[in-house]
């Protein structure tokens, strides 16, 4: 009998595969240890669980490795990994739309962009708002100056209602509509003005009209993890479990954040709240960084609703001057 030899190519390029795969799959393993457990990580923990998704480019590498590789073990790894990952990038019950609106609706446009402070292109914000047909723009890190010029492009004919509190930095925040904003306060005990107004629906009976927070969470960097948390928390306790309910604007926070899954899950025996983008489909369509820095991008901006609200029409819009992107959808409220 001849024996078979395996060519010394072979040999060497399962080796090399063998050794290679260490380097690659040890980041996806610690990665998917601190996106299975619930704990509250450390700040570098939190920041890089935003990009959680992009997990999925070492994983299909190290797959191919195990294979070259010809090791029974790292096949059996990176195989349970990338289930991991999977699940998260798809998890079980994500896409199941808000419920449908029962009874006679309002639908309306909703948009919202963080203007990194003022900065952002007020033509653009416009332009966007008159092609869109858009109802309700909300807008973070809203300046004085960012006030004046959005006027001076012809906003104010657009959406003439207004609820504001500009401030000089990143601690500003508006609302504007084309309906009629009733001013409720703001979110208290918050890093940014985060104002909340009730939207009059026209035909809303007492306890129908839409509760609308303009959403600014503090960015989770150095010692502002702790305030990070803070601000999600609180804007969990807003929801009172009856009436419309949105929550719209820039969360600093993604999906794969154990601090965002418990803002839409609620307090024990409450409703949950609706990410508009998992529901239909497009919680993977980043909205951050649009310019400025060498990163993947992620989704921090979002709509977010009590679930008598359905949504649909979803879509992400760069603007110039800013490094987020305007997010819009249709959303429907039932008001009667």
């Amino acid at each position: 009998m001849t024996a078979s030899v395996r060519p010394a190519g072979g040999t060497r390029t399962s080796a090399v595969s063998r050794w290679l795969f260490l380097p690659a799959t040890l980041p996806v393993a610690v990665m998917s240890v601190f996106r299975a457990v619930p704990a509250e990580w450390p700040v570098l923990v939190v920041q890089l669980l935003a990009f959680t998704p992009w997990l999925a480019v070492p994983a299909t590498a190290s797959l191919v490795l195990a294979f070259l590789g010809r090791s029974r073990w790292q096949r059996v790894v990176v195989l349970v990994l990338i289930a991991c990952q999977s699940f998260w990038l798809f998890p079980l019950g994500i896409r199941e739309p808000a419920a449908e609106a029962a009874g006679t609706t309002t639908s309306f446009v909703a948009m919202t962009i963080n203007a990194e402070v003022g900065g952002a292109d007020v033509n653009d914000i416009v332009a966007l708002v008159r092609d869109r047909n858009v109802d309700l723009l909300v807008v973070e890190e809203y300046t004085p100056e960012l006030a004046t010029r959005l006027s001076a492009a012809g906003l104010d004919g657009l959406l003439p209602h207004r609820v504001s509190h500009p401030k000089e930095g990143a601690g500003g925040g508006a609302i504007y509509s084309s309906f009629g904003l009733r001013e409720a306060g703001v979110l208290p005990d918050t890093q940014f003005t985060m104002p909340v107004a009730s939207l009059d629906l026209g035909d809303a009976r007492d306890g129908a009209a839409l509760r609308v927070v303009a959403v600014h969470a503090v960015a989770p960097v150095g010692d502002g993890v702790e305030k990070w948390r803070s601000d999600l928390r609180e804007l969990a306790r807003i929801d009172t479990g009856s009436g419309p309910l949105l929550l719209a604007g820039d969360f600093n926070a993604t999906y794969d954040h154990r601090e965002f899954r418990s803002l839409l899950d609620g307090p024990t025996g409450r409703r949950k709240l609706v990410d508009v983008a998992s529901a239909l489909g497009s919680r993977l369509v980043p909205t951050w960084p649009t310019r400025g820095y060498l990163l993947p991008g992620v989704t921090l901006d979002h709509l977010v609703t009590s679930p008598d609200v359905a949504g649909r029409d979803y879509s992400v819009h760069r603007i110039r001057g800013t490094d987020h992107a305007a997010v819009l959808a249709t959303l429907e409220v039932r008001v009667s």
